[in-house]
């Protein structure tokens, strides 16, 4: 039977049996080609990768510089010019005795009060002057007393300005100031002021004295006296 079926078949076998393989391996889901065309779909799918640069191709980060900082220098004390007075800040340290350092406030009688010593009138006293001063006082108490005076806040010199500037008030004298100084921190003259009729009342001996100011001489500067100081108490009418 066998050798009649190869007979009538002859030499088709091999090439059915040979289809039958090459079928069988077309749909086998390992095979190099499904694999290869797996490979090819994630890479089409894969996303880009993406890089953010500066337009010079530098890496650039995210914040920006530091933002500048402005910083107003504080009106520097005259030492020479400045003498306490009535509501200034004082810090008074004695060395090696912190129960004696402390920090005072000017009395509206002048007046500043500290252990062992009382009350002590201070008023007009140049700071150098009240170490002295204490340095003394304190030699009954301490073995070779060393004293520092150091003006935390001046609120004693002061100027008036009224009448027809920007900003009427009163304006503090830390050093040196002259009329047109004081008249430009006010925001300067209004429209209706009198530029021929400016003055300044000054206390002297006990009496109020009227000092004219003439502002379009002090304007030009040809004549220093022109643009005088001011000094604490004064009064600068503007009418």
């Amino acid at each position: 039977m066998k050798s009649w079926l190869a007979k009538c078949l002859g030499p088709a076998v091999p090439a059915i049996l040979l289809g039958t393989v090459s079928l069988c391996a077309a749909q086998e889901p390992g095979s190099t080609e499904a694999k290869q065309s797996k490979k090819t779909a994630a890479s089409s799918s894969a996303p880009a990768p993406s890089a953010t640069s500066s337009p010079a191709g530098k890496e650039t980060k995210k914040g920006g510089g530091t933002p500048a900082s402005s910083t107003e220098k504080p009106e520097e004390l005259d030492p020479s010019v400045y003498r306490i007075g009535v509501e200034d800040d004082l810090q008074i340290s004695v060395w090696k005795e912190p129960e004696l350092s402390t920090t005072v406030i000017v009395r509206p009688d002048g007046m500043i009060t500290l252990q062992l010593l009382n009350d002590i009138y201070v008023v007009g006293l140049q700071p150098v002057e009240l170490q002295a001063l204490l340095t003394e006082k304190l030699k009954p108490f301490v073995n070779e007393p060393q004293v520092t005076v150091v003006v935390r806040g001046i609120r004693s010199r002061k100027v008036y300005v009224y009448g027809q500037v920007s900003k009427a008030g009163t304006y503090l004298l830390v050093g040196r100031k002259t009329v047109l100084e004081v008249l430009a921190e006010a925001g300067g003259l209004n429209l209706f002021a009198k530029k021929g009729s400016i003055y300044v009342l000054r206390e002297s001996a006990g009496k109020k004295e009227r000092i004219p100011f003439n502002y379009s001489s002090a304007l030009k500067a040809k004549n220093p006296n022109d643009n005088f100081e001011l000094f604490p108490g004064d009064i600068l009418v503007v009418p």
